[in-house]
């Protein structure tokens, strides 16, 4: 599962899919111009979401 973790104050998250309750995993979504944006998506295809924010700045998650 995707935990994701605010580089601030600690604080962190995990996160579901809301239609199959599968817990996300993280992965790498690559743009047309080359930037790579860290995600986490439904191991099922429903979707992906880019990271959450905390304190003002994206919270990251460790790719492994």
């Amino acid at each position: 599962m995707a935990t994701y973790e605010c580089d601030k104050c600690g604080m962190s998250v995990n996160a579901t899919c809301a239609k199959c309750d599968a817990p996300l995993v993280n992965d790498v979504l690559k743009l047309d111009s080359g930037v790579e944006v860290q995600i986490s998506k439904c191991p099922n295809g429903h979707g992906k979401i880019k990271s959450p924010l905390c304190c003002g700045q994206d919270m990251t998650c460790s790719i492994g």
